[in-house]
């Protein structure tokens, strides 16, 4: 089988790269996503809707579910298990950003007070808990084993991943390969599956779903170095959250580690006592972002990301040209120009 490569090119007009494509792919079907959701999210126990609408309804980009829509638009797809499947999807990802809030106590997330600061932390926990249930209830209800068995291995790989990120805070010596195994857990796992169960529903070859797979997984990795070089190079009003966060945690994301190994000694010197917690001021934040710049760890960044989008486009390169298609290279390349 022949393979075309799918390039990310410059753009001819002024129109940025943009989810508008997709969006529109996928709205009808988001509906009933959206609709599923709602009534999953439902308990009798009015803290749990409470708290799961905070986050639900606080926005976000919906990239996963959309994942999971997009590529059964892809393989041409045109009956309705998909929908339950991008719930299931969308209440993984969910979960993990409450456990995550929780273990982080972070403040903000999505613009406003993070679940975890206006209902407390055991709440958060156990709403996270309930969410992750209704995910695996909804998967039953498919039928599908093959299903069952790539969405709960990512939910594996996601809780590895975190836990190897706790593990790897505040420790200076964590290298570029061990931060991309991270992401690679935390991040792509979900994106993967997400993409490559549309594939399964429709019964698939094999390469599709593998297709399909790279690239939700190449898209995943573009995604969190883009986040990760955004938490340095963005207003708290334009990310959502507090810039500055995986700088106070001591995370050595990509930009820290790029401006540690370029910096001479007394750079790093300060990067070894930011990232153990002993230097956490604003002042010492703005030291930082200085230093960021100064060896361009951010431009760098999203130059790494650009070339894992070029892989998600290049996977994708098994399909026919169609809307569908085009839309998700679009989504990739969004992926690595968005500011937020």
């Amino acid at each position: 089988m022949s393979a075309d490569v799918i390039p990310l090119p410059a753009r001819r007009d002024d129109r940025q790269p943009s989810l508008s494509p997709i969006l529109s792919l996928t709205a009808t079907a988001m509906n009933s996503v959206n609709a599923i959701i709602l009534d999953r999210m439902q308990s009798e126990i009015p803290l749990i809707p409470a708290l799961a609408g905070h986050l639900i309804s606080g926005g976000g980009k919906r990239m996963r579910p959309m994942l999971t829509l997009a590529g059964a638009e892809l393989v041409g797809y045109n009956g309705t298990r998909h929908h339950k499947l991008a719930a299931a999807v969308e209440f993984i990802h969910t979960a993990t950003l409450l456990h995550d809030d929780v273990v982080d106590g972070s403040e903000q997330r999505r613009g406003k007070s993070a679940a975890n600061i206006v209902f407390g932390n055991p709440a958060t926990v156990l709403v996270g808990d309930f969410l992750f249930s209704r995910a695996f209830e909804l998967m039953v209800e498919d039928g599908s084993l093959k299903v069952l068995k790539i969405l709960s291995g990512a939910s594996a790989i996601i809780a590895q991943g975190e836990v190897d990120q706790l593990t790897a805070q505040r420790r200076i010596e964590t290298s570029e390969e061990r931060y991309l195994h991270i992401i690679g857990a935390k991040t792509a796992a979900l994106f993967a599956a997400a993409s490559r169960i549309a594939a399964v529903v429709a019964e698939r070859s094999e390469a599709e779903e593998r297709a399909l797979d790279d690239y939700g997984r190449n898209l995943g990795i573009a995604f969190q170095l883009v986040d990760d070089a955004i938490d340095y190079d963005s207003a708290s009003a334009d990310m959502g959250k507090d810039q500055g966060d995986d700088f106070r945690e001591g995370k050595m994301t990509l930009p820290a580690i790029l401006a540690y190994a370029r910096g001479n000694a007394e750079e790093r010197k300060f990067w070894e006592e930011a990232i153990a917690g002993f230097r956490t001021e604003d002042e010492d934040l703005v030291r930082a972002v200085g230093l960021i710049r100064k060896h361009d760890a951010v431009a760098t960044t999203r130059e790494r990301a650009r070339h894992f989008a070029q892989r998600a486009c290049d996977a994708l390169s098994i399909f026919p040209d169609c809307a569908a298609r085009q839309a998700m290279v679009e989504a990739a390349q969004f992926a690595v120009s968005r500011g937020y």
